[in-house]
């Protein structure tokens, strides 16, 4: 680490209710799993609002640094480590390790891991110029692709890639996405039409209408104007019979309880947003007739995590961005609290 400075940039919450702070802090020295990762950019997500609330049920590191969605360059790397390289460009990610003994890791279910360690959140995270990673957890990304632009699929991307897996949707099957106009439901759009599946986009607005059709939505259900949601969505469906999968991307409680009534006979329901207190309710007597499937989806594990990198490397995903100084980030907040933000800020550690 001759050549490497001493001192970094970085954004540092003291505790829960706190604002980040940018400040200068030491440079992190990486364990003998570990690599140390120039951050070049950082995305910014709603979850790194969660951490400054402390609202989540999981416990957090302070003072913290945050981010989870950090793209650089390999500078340094612990003297275990050889499948990693100095130069490589790498992502580090929601998921930062886990400990690759337990059940859970054995089964490729990494982030299920009960000793898990998450970036930005219980270990510091990617809102600083150099970063700490566990090395057989870092995402690889190919050195031609934008370090910018790749950024918000290390989080968001990856997200909604996972829960179209766990959907089960075939080509040419139908997936409901609800939340399909924001930033997680706009890369679902593009990832599930890279899968052969159409997409029946729900929202509300007709700027988001127009937005969620240009990416490849093949109908869109605008939930503020419809007089009768379940009825609409069925008869945008083959046999009336509703759409084959739901991926439940809104963060408000009530999509939840009417994706039960329109869902295809076995169908799939995905939990991945998480409103505040929000309880999932459904029939009974429907969901055993239907022979209906409600599950949630957390983060990918590392092959999903190449996957969703392959399709975006391909072209085949983009993500509406902007991009700001690390020095901004309270700006951002506040502009992501506001619900001001159309798809992605990106921040360059550099300014």
């Amino acid at each position: 680490m001759d050549n490497l400075p001493d001192t970094q940039w970085a954004q540092v919450a003291q505790g829960p209710g706190d604002e980040f702070e940018y400040k200068k802090v030491p440079v992190p020295i990486p364990g003998p799993d570990e690599v140390l990762v120039n951050i070049k950019f950082s995305g910014v997500c709603h979850t790194d609002l969660h951490v400054l609330a402390g609202d989540w049920p999981l416990k957090t590191k302070w003072p913290l640094i945050g981010g989870h969605e950090g793209a650089g360059v390999v500078v340094e790397r612990g003297e275990l480590i050889s499948d990693v390289k100095i130069g490589d460009h790498v992502g580090v990610k929601w998921l930062n390790g886990s400990c690759l003994s337990c059940s859970f890791c054995q089964a490729s279910d990494e982030p299920l891991c009960p000793k898990a360690i998450l970036s930005g959140y219980t270990v510091d995270g990617t809102f600083q110029q150099y970063c700490i990673a566990k090395a057989a957890h870092v995402a690889h990304i190919p050195p031609d692709v934008d370090l910018a632009s790749v950024a918000p699929i290390l989080c968001a991307g990856i997200t909604v890639y996972k829960a179209l897996k766990e959907s089960n949707a075939r080509p040419g099957q139908t997936v409901a996405i609800v939340g399909a106009g924001g930033g997680l439901g706009t890369l679902a759009i593009q990832y599930a039409k890279a899968m052969g599946l159409e997409v029946l986009a729900i929202d509300g607005g007709s700027e988001k209408g127009e937005l969620c059709k240009k990416l490849g939505a093949k109908s869109y259900i605008n939930f503020k104007t419809t007089k009768d949601i379940v009825a609409d969505v069925k008869a945008e469906t083959d046999e009336r019979a509703g759409p084959n999968a739901v991926l439940l991307i809104a963060p408000f409680e009530k999509p939840f309880q009417q994706a039960s009534e329109y869902i295809r006979p076995r169908g799939t329901i995905v939990a991945i947003g998480m409103p505040a207190d929000a309880i999932l309710r459904a029939p009974v007597f429907e969901t055993v007739v239907k022979m209906i499937t409600i599950k949630g989806s957390y983060v990918g594990n590392r092959r999903d995590t190449a996957e969703a990198i392959q399709f975006f490397a391909r072209g085949l995903i983009s993500a509406p961005l902007e991009v700001m100084g690390l020095s901004q980030l309270q700006e951002i907040f506040e502009r992501l609290r506001a619900g001001k933000v159309a798809g992605r800020i990106v921040v360059d550690t550099s300014k």
